[in-house]
């Protein structure tokens, strides 16, 4: 079974596209998108030759990246998001010390939470924390 150069640029936009679902570069999707363009311009007869081919591939993709990829980013930044505040100012009892520079557990709302200490101080099991914020499933807390 022989393949025609658009059914190999096709394939090879595929293989860009898992590529990126395997990276977390966010720069295989923009070739993947310059091998997809070329292959349909291949397909409708705009590019009959290899090296128009070759062209468009490189051309496409290096125009998608430097036009899209700020703007795809930014589309995929966490940062922007609206900080998860819910538990803030709750009070909570550490079962586990909170070392100077490390990770302690407190029971809050029926569960242990991985904690941290607010100012870096050592917080000894037993007492009475206030949650300061929260940074993924940690929450910062501060001795009451």
């Amino acid at each position: 079974m022989d393949l025609s150069l658009p059914q190999i640029w096709l394939i090879v936009g595929l293989i860009m596209l898992l590529a990126e679902l395997v990276s977390v570069l966010l720069v295989f999707v923009f070739f993947a998108f310059g091998a997809l363009a070329t292959s349909l311009l291949a397909t409708i007869g705009l590019l009959n030759d290899l090296e128009s081919q070759i062209l468009s591939f490189s051309v496409i993709s290096l125009l998608s990246l430097i036009v899209l990829r700020k703007h795809a980013r930014k589309l995929l930044d966490r940062r922007g998001l609206p900080e998860y505040n819910e538990f803030v100012g709750e009070t909570a009892m550490v079962i586990k010390d909170i070392p100077v520079n490390g990770e302690g557990k407190i029971y809050y709302r029926g569960a242990e939470w991985k904690a941290i200490s607010f100012n870096h101080s050592l917080i000894s099991a037993g007492s009475k924390v206030v949650i300061m914020r929260t940074e993924g499933i940690v929450l910062i807390v501060e001795e009451s």
